[in-house]
């Protein structure tokens, strides 16, 4: 993209958030007027205005020439507050349409009555307070979810167990307290591989808070044929080397484009990210025709793609192609996004008998919100057959 182009980009995201962010400002402010008269507006708007832009800053603090403890407190700050605003957005949205048809039909008196209003913006609050309250909580369960799959070109005897994982995201607002129950999950699974399926940082590597402790929990993981990653579109920038050095001392195998043989029995292959945040060095993603025309073709292949977007660039040569980076949406309504977004957003996918088997995990972490809100952190279980 030109550089017109990103600026252009910038100008509509900011547009859109600035005015989104003013009509939750004005519904939350007429709300707290009618119990609250006398409301002085420029203290109010001077408030809200310095938590959103708090929330600017909280999203970028990866390129901020600040201490770390100050780049935690900014994104604890925004990422809760990110949450918390897209649903009074929707639910301010919700409330308005209903009054103004109930309003239209006469089932609600014209003009609405302050009481209406008072107990409509009430129930927005409490609403927003649930759905947060559930979704912060929901953030730090992981379930566990299985599949069976059969490769039919090349029958596995005995069957080999992959545990997937994908979308850490360390760094990112309480993803790192989840760690110890990921990694006992993962153990208690048996795995004969692990394969970590990219975003295993959250942009930054300085925004871990332990990163000897978070070593230490990642080097605990027991597998049979050893633990292995690709890298996401978070995994790169200017501590792009910091990550590749924690991932070699937690004895994780990161594979950009090159790939490993598993007991004589399974090929491996790891891609690299083509768009990650930051750039990714003198890293620079292979063709994939001409990776996969190297392998041999008597062993079934298994693909660590980060972004379901590429499977298109598969065909027979690949068995099954493992994915994350679209949390499933994460948050309602965004699982509607990422379906329309991705040909396969989250879940087992296969588009005909000759194209690669594809599973799509939401991912065993969150991404800008530390909120679960229809959807599940999660390890899953492949046994191949």
């Amino acid at each position: 993209m030109s550089i017109t182009g990103i600026i252009f980009a910038l100008v509509i995201i900011l547009v859109v958030f600035g005015g989104a962010n003013f009509y939750v400002a004005r519904r939350i402010y007429g709300w707290l007027n009618i119990f609250l008269q006398h409301i002085n507006v420029k203290i109010y708007s001077g408030a809200y205005i310095f938590l959103v832009l708090i929330t600017f800053l909280g999203l970028a603090r990866s390129f901020l020439p600040i201490p770390v403890t100050i780049k935690n407190i900014l994104s604890g700050i925004s990422s809760y507050w990110l949450g918390i605003f897209v649903f009074l957005l929707m639910l301010f949205i919700i409330t308005d349409i209903t009054l103004f048809f109930g309003s239209t039909v006469k089932i609600i008196p014209k003009p609405i009555p302050s009481i209406i209003r008072f107990y409509a913006g009430l129930l927005v609050l409490a609403l927003t307070a649930g759905i947060v309250g559930y979704g912060a909580y929901n953030a730090t369960q992981i379930k566990h979810l299985s599949y069976d799959v059969r490769i039919k070109k090349h029958a596995l005897s005995p069957d080999i167990k992959i545990v997937m994982i994908s979308d850490l995201h360390l760094g990112m607002t309480n993803n790192e307290h989840n760690l110890a129950n990921i990694v006992h999950g993962i153990n208690s699974l048996e795995p004969d591989i692990v394969c970590i399926v990219g975003d295993i940082f959250n942009d930054d590597y300085y925004a871990i808070r332990n990163p000897a402790a978070a070593s230490a929990l990642l080097k605990s993981i027991e597998a049979k044929y050893g633990v292995y990653a690709c890298l996401g579109n978070h995994d790169g920038g200017k501590t792009l080397n910091d990550m590749l050095d924690f991932l070699e001392r937690s004895n994780i195998k990161i594979l950009n484009d090159e790939y490993v043989i598993i007991d004589e029995r399974l090929v491996l292959l790891g891609r690299l990210n083509p768009s990650p945040i930051g750039g990714s060095g003198n890293l620079q993603r292979k063709n994939t025709a001409d990776i996969l025309v190297a392998i041999d073709a008597g062993l079934p292949v298994v693909v660590m793609e980060h972004n379901p977007s590429a499977i298109g660039q598969y065909g027979g040569e690949a068995d099954m192609i493992l994915s994350g980076h679209s949390h499933g949406g994460q948050i309602m309504p965004g699982n509607f996004i990422t379906k329309a977004i991705f040909p396969v957003h989250y879940g087992y996918y296969q588009k005909d008998e000759d194209s690669p088997q594809v599973i799509v995990t939401s991912g065993v972490g969150t991404w800008g919100t530390p909120l679960r809100v229809g959807t599940n952190n999660e390890i899953v279980s492949i046994t191949l057959r």
